[in-house]
């Protein structure tokens, strides 16, 4: 999944449209201020036959306890499964229906949703939408700079104030005693299908210096080209030499095409029984391969989204297909630890069977998931039977660039509002979240790429080629300072700490605390209380007008005090 250029809006290439970003506003008469909306329509990604699309309602009337947004399409699209939203779909004619947790839209306010379509010949965006009935008119237009309804950002100064020494109440009290999962990293993916990270773009991505971003997760493609195999090795080589424990992930997207029900490598398909033997021993000599080469494969997935099934390497399996290959076939693959299923939006269904046959789980070391759709499936939250077989839960997949609206250059221009915006709403968000959720990994998609964590040179997004980039030091904030092996633990919040998001973790004689501060206002001087003395503290923080700058923090005793600057993502790592 996540194969996508966001272009302009009517640039047509080999006879297909792709488009990136179109917004209709409400033009109201006189006296009707009280109904009113506007609705931003995004397609985030798109690929032969099928497309992924977000959309935002602003209400421009009075407040709404439920809402209805209607729109037709004129060339024949599908909606094939959404998120945040009921959606509904007669002919060309489409109806979303807000879900129970936001159906309420203040003045002024937002809610988005998003899904997943079908197209055939082309893909225009809907010329006009209607809330509750009331018709959106005006022309399509281009998307403003900021997602509609994110919040401005109030600049966070690259040095603060000199920072007091902290004494009196704590606003946030580590509790070391109280313990959750053991981290296992947060990494990204080499190019599946193209060329390797050069060794500086390794070194950068997963060194722990200035400027290096500290990945200790590395996610390669498993071909079933066995001539293919040989692409990723120096890069995968450097990342296990230069990095700090480095895990290399192995995901196939599929198995040879003879072997498939389709005969073909795309389009989803089967893998025969009669050759579950054959993939076994596939997926087995590409780890001892790669052994060969001097680089161990720590994890290797069954399948990359048994569930989806696109026009490129793909294949498709249920959840009780891979409980009998596991249970019957697993032990075949030798020296790394099998992965089931990475579904695409960690759907249960792909895995409990696996989870629930004592030798299918023995099989098996880790249990994968996407987060396309997962949060709105209310799955973004621990999953227990993993946590009851001590199977740690890996987030091994998710993409999203929406910032770019029409394919704007941002991604160069690291002050820019609307990429810093989703940054932190959304990816750091979701990474704060899965590791809530007792999640031991967080695997982004592309780490080199315009919208990435080091840039691509890609001339229409303004990037320099291995050079990193804002959403890199953002995501660097747990990468670089919750390492491999180290164990969440609890904490407790004042009433002042309670706009920002925290988790807490321990390991190498340290307490590190990672925090995000996603409201508009800062939080100065708080208050941490450690369990026992500090004898070295380091604050580190992000925002759009800084970038993994250092920030004074006091220390007196077993306290520090730091302050947290608004619309940022911090991490203060105390030595104890």
């Amino acid at each position: 999944m996540s194969i996508s250029r966001a272009v302009n809006v009517g640039l047509v290439s080999a006879g297909v449209a792709l488009l990136a970003s179109a917004g209709v506003v409400a033009a109201l008469p006189a006296g009707a201020a009280a109904a009113g909306c506007s609705v931003k329509y995004t397609v985030s990604s798109q690929w032969g036959g099928g497309f992924g699309a977000e959309v935002t309602i602003t209400n421009l009337g009075d407040p709404l306890s439920s809402w209805t947004l209607t729109w037709s399409y004129g060339a024949g699209q599908t909606v094939t499964q959404a998120w945040n939203a009921t959606v509904t779909q007669s002919g060309a004619a489409v109806t979303a229906r807000n879900v129970s947790y936001n159906g309420s839209i203040p003045t002024n306010g937002t809610t988005s949703f998003g899904f997943n379509g079908a197209w055939t010949s082309s893909n225009p965006a809907p010329t006009s939408f209607a809330l509750n009935g009331v018709t959106c008119t005006g022309g399509t237009t281009t998307p403003t700079s900021s997602p509609t309804g994110s919040p401005t950002p109030t600049p966070t100064p690259t040095s603060s104030p000199s920072t007091p020494p902290p004494g009196g109440p704590a606003d946030i009290t580590v509790n070391t005693a109280t313990k959750y999962q053991t981290v296992d990293g947060f990494g990204a993916a080499v190019s599946i299908w193209g060329g390797a990270w050069s060794t500086a773009e390794t070194q950068t991505l997963v060194g722990l210096g200035p400027n290096q971003l500290g990945l200790s997760i590395v996610r390669t493609g498993l071909s079933p080209v066995s001539s293919e195999w040989s692409t990723q090795v120096s890069a995968l080589k450097t990342a296990k030499s230069y990095g700090s424990n480095v895990k290399i992930m192995a995901s196939p997207w599929t198995a040879p095409a003879a072997w498939k029900t389709n005969n073909s490598r795309t389009n989803g398909g089967k893998l025969k029984t009669d050759y579950y033997d054959d993939y076994a021993n596939h997926l087995n000599s590409y780890v001892q391969y790669m052994r060969n080469q001097g680089v161990t494969i720590d994890v290797t997935s069954v399948q990359n989204e048994p569930d989806w099934h696109p026009d490129y390497d793909s294949m498709d399996w249920s959840g009780t297909e891979l409980q009998t290959f596991v249970r019957e076939q697993g032990a075949k693959v030798q020296n790394t630890k099998l992965m089931v299923a990475e579904a695409v939006n960690l759907n249960y269904g792909y895995t409990d069977p696996t989870l629930n046959d004592a030798a299918a789980r023995n099989n098996i070391g880790y249990i994968g998931g996407h987060l396309y759709g997962t949060e709105a499936s209310g799955r973004l939250k621990p999953y227990p039977l993993p946590q009851q077989y001590n199977k740690p839960v890996w987030m091994t997949e998710w993409n999203l660039h929406e910032a770019d609206g029409s394919g704007s250059n941002i991604w160069g221009n690291p002050s820019n509002a609307a990429a810093w915006n989703e940054t932190l709403d959304d990816i750091m968000r979701t990474v704060h979240k899965s590791m809530e959720s007792n999640w031991s990994a967080y695997v982004w998609w592309y780490g080199k790429r315009y919208y990435s964590f080091i840039g691509d040179g890609e001339a229409a997004y303004g990037t320099t080629a291995g050079a990193p980039l804002k959403r890199g030091y953002a995501f660097s904030q747990f990468a670089k300072y919750v390492r491999p092996g180290y164990q969440r633990i609890g904490l407790t919040k004042s009433a002042k700490a309670s706009p920002l998001e925290v988790t807490a973790y321990s390991g190498d004689g340290k307490v590190t605390l990672v925090i995000l501060n996603r409201s508009t206002n800062a939080v100065n001087n708080a208050v941490i209380q450690a369990p026992q003395n500090v004898s070295r503290a380091e604050y580190i923080a992000t925002s759009q007008n800084a970038s993994a700058a250092s920030q004074p923090v006091g220390v007196n005793g077993n306290q520090v005090s730091v302050s947290v600057g608004a619309r940022s993502i911090s991490t203060v790592v105390l030595t104890l």
